[in-house]
């Protein structure tokens, strides 16, 4: 999840799996998957900055994860 900031300046969570399109109009309006959207004030670019630092944690925390089977 990444957070976002409301034209109010609000900050939120959304699941940047469920996201279709983003337009820059010129603030950001995420489009979801179920057609609902958000008009936020982050640029698209920080978006996808987001969306990629995001990944690239879950990415790290699962590469440093170690299964240890102590069945003997």
């Amino acid at each position: 999840m990444i957070l976002l900031r409301k034209m109010n300046n609000e900050t939120f969570l959304l699941n940047h799996n469920q996201i279709e399109y983003i337009e820059s109009i010129p603030e950001s309006k995420i489009v979801m998957m179920n057609h609902d959207y958000y008009i936020v004030k982050d640029k698209v670019e920080e978006i996808i900055q987001k969306i990629a630092e995001y990944n690239a944690k879950v990415m790290d925390i699962s590469r440093s994860l170690k299964v240890v089977d102590h069945r003997r």
